[in-house]
């Protein structure tokens, strides 16, 4: 389980009620992440309990530090659809403004 402090407040991993893994196409030799368009850098969305959206981004490259920051909900619905990922309900009213 990792830690973060974001804007004064602790995350923690395994606190979360929900986690959705960032989506992956095949480029014939390694998996290459939706997000980021590399094999070595990755993204996972959490809910926290309370219902705050955050994100955590980390990299395969040796010496590089995890790290985690809170998204909007606004962000995380892109995410979310960017990610092939069903919409929560909590989110319902954003869906609208991102699809076209």
């Amino acid at each position: 389980m990792a830690t973060y402090k974001i804007d004064g407040r602790i995350f923690k991993t395994g606190n979360c009620v929900k986690d959705w893994k960032e989506a992956t196409e095949w480029d014939g030799r390694n998996r290459i992440s939706v997000n980021s368009g590399t094999q070595w850098d990755h993204e996972k969305l959490y809910k926290s309990a309370k219902g705050t959206y955050w994100m955590e981004s980390w990299s395969n490259w040796q010496g590089d530090v995890a790290t985690a920051e809170i998204m909007s909900e606004h962000d995380a619905a892109v995410w979310l659809a960017v990610n092939g990922h069903e919409i929560p309900s909590d989110l319902d009213s954003i869906i609208a403004d991102i699809e076209e």
